[in-house]
């Protein structure tokens, strides 16, 4: 009589705890949280009728699946078993390895609150999360073990990229790194460098077709907002020239109004604030508002750079202070009369956990790139293998959307982070199976320590932000 492999044996127990977790963590949000953005998604299910505002390839997938089951049930269901499957895929090849704490760690990074409590809410971020997981995981579980993924798993592979490619305006910056840097061709960076922005370019400009012409979604005026957004935080910091786009007056009005804010580009779209006063650029041609924000930016690149600064510091939520709004996972579904219901209180005892967490360095988008950074660096100090190659992918595309937020990013949500923090944790734990450089650990300790120590001080000297909505509009 055989006896099976204790590393096979450890594998098929993660898989199994995995799905254990799964089937937890659906009663546990079930029937799922909706936010503001969930609502105004799931109207647009039920009527028909989709726009470009928000990711239409998720209100299409949600109207497929509305049979299955009733409000936002099916994209909970879709976003909890993407998310466990692949947390539960890399577990089991991990153990397969021969390294349970390593498999062991996974699954206690999926169930962590910053991260498994936003995946309680139905939203592209959470659905952008799932499908990504999915992916590596799939990938991971022959990639891990040195065999080439097989033929058949293209298709679901091709399918969640796909997906998570078009569920985020800015899941591009994501995609492509990640699919460059696994793929084993082309091997040199440069190549692989040039590829993935060519990849990038082509995305951006496909994109628009399928959302429009094939997913058949109305123009909202979306794209606009970021050009609008860095032309008011010009003109606040350079009120007195015709070259930042807005007149004097409405430089004044955008100043007098406090509406160019670090923390999200909101005031500048409501009419009770900023919002007529932008409606002049808002009627030009997208091309005509890039072309003026990139004069602009050439001509003040002090005042764009300081604008995009000061967001970029809101977004990372390093120098904020303590409880800087939209870290939190919501309690309760927003107000609703289309059948999209509250959370149970399971649920809610799981939330305001959630919400105690993020205001620890494990909310800090900011102390998450420093350990990217580092464990980047890790990698490169080790010889290639399927492990140090698997990890790579995962921080550079980490790294690439954190990149991105320096340019292109108009609200500080920690969920537009959840990628990010969840791919580094996940490569940390890979790269554990063995003590990086002394220099590298002595070098990224320390910066690890100033940003946590510089983001401590921020949060206890600065005086206390709005907690409202409404507030932080002002």
């Amino acid at each position: 009589m055989s006896i099976e492999p204790v590393p096979r044996a450890t594998a098929r127990i993660a898989i199994l705890a995995a799905t254990a977790l799964c089937v937890a963590s659906l009663a546990l949000f079930w029937p799922g949280i909706a936010m503001y953005d969930t609502v105004a998604q799931y109207r647009q299910v039920l009527s028909g009728v989709y726009d470009d505002w928000h990711p239409p390839i998720m209100a299409r997938a949600w109207a497929v699946l509305a049979p299955f089951g009733p409000g936002a049930t099916p994209m909970l269901v879709l976003q909890l078993v993407t998310y466990w499957l692949g947390l539960g895929l890399i577990a089991g090849a991990l153990a397969r390895l021969g390294r349970s704490r390593s498999a062991l760690a996974i699954l206690v990074i999926g169930l962590l609150p910053p991260f498994l409590g936003w995946q309680g809410v139905v939203l592209k971020d959470a659905q952008l999360a799932g499908a990504l997981l999915a992916t590596v995981g799939i990938v991971g579980w022959w990639r891990l073990a040195g065999r080439p993924l097989p033929g058949a798993m293209w298709i679901p592979v091709t399918v969640l990229l796909a997906y998570a490619a078009l569920v985020r305006a800015n899941a591009v910056f994501i995609v492509v790194p990640l699919v460059v840097m696994l793929a084993p061709r082309p091997a040199g960076l440069s190549a692989k460098t040039v590829t993935g922005l060519i990849a990038v370019v082509v995305v951006l400009g496909v994109a628009p077709i399928i959302n429009h012409q094939v997913l058949d979604a109305q123009r909202s005026g979306v794209e606009a907002t970021q050009a609008l957004y860095d032309l008011a935080g010009i003109a606040a910091r350079a009120p007195d020239s015709a070259t930042t786009g807005l007149t004097q007056a409405e430089a004044a009005t955008v100043i007098a109004r406090h509406c160019a804010k670090p923390f999200f580009w909101d005031p500048l779209g409501d009419d009770a604030h900023c919002g007529t006063t932008m409606a002049r650029l808002r009627a030009l041609p997208t091309a005509t508002l890039y072309a003026t924000l990139a004069s602009a930016a050439l001509h003040h690149p002090i005042a764009y750079a300081t604008h995009r600064f000061a967001h970029l510091n809101s977004t990372d939520r390093w120098l904020v202070p303590f409880r800087w709004p939209s870290a939190a996972p919501p309690t309760a579904s927003e107000p609703n009369t289309i059948g999209l219901a509250d959370p149970n209180a399971a649920a809610r005892t799981w939330e305001s956990l959630t919400a105690a967490i993020v205001e620890t360095p494990l909310g800090w988008p900011i102390a998450w790139i420093v350990v990217a950074i580092v464990a980047l660096a890790t990698c490169l100090s080790r010889r290639r293998d399927a492990t140090r190659d698997f990890a790579t992918a995962l921080l550079v595309s980490a790294l690439a959307l954190e990149a991105s937020f320096a340019v292109l990013s108009i609200a500080s949500d920690l969920r537009y982070h959840l990628w990010s923090m969840i791919a580094t944790a996940v490569a940390t734990v890979l790269l554990a199976d063995r003590a990086p450089p002394v220099k590298i650990l002595v070098v990224g300790t320390g910066a690890l320590g100033l940003i946590v120590g510089g983001g401590i001080a921020a949060r206890v000297r600065l005086p206390r932000a709005p907690q409202t909505y409404a507030g932080m509009l002002g």
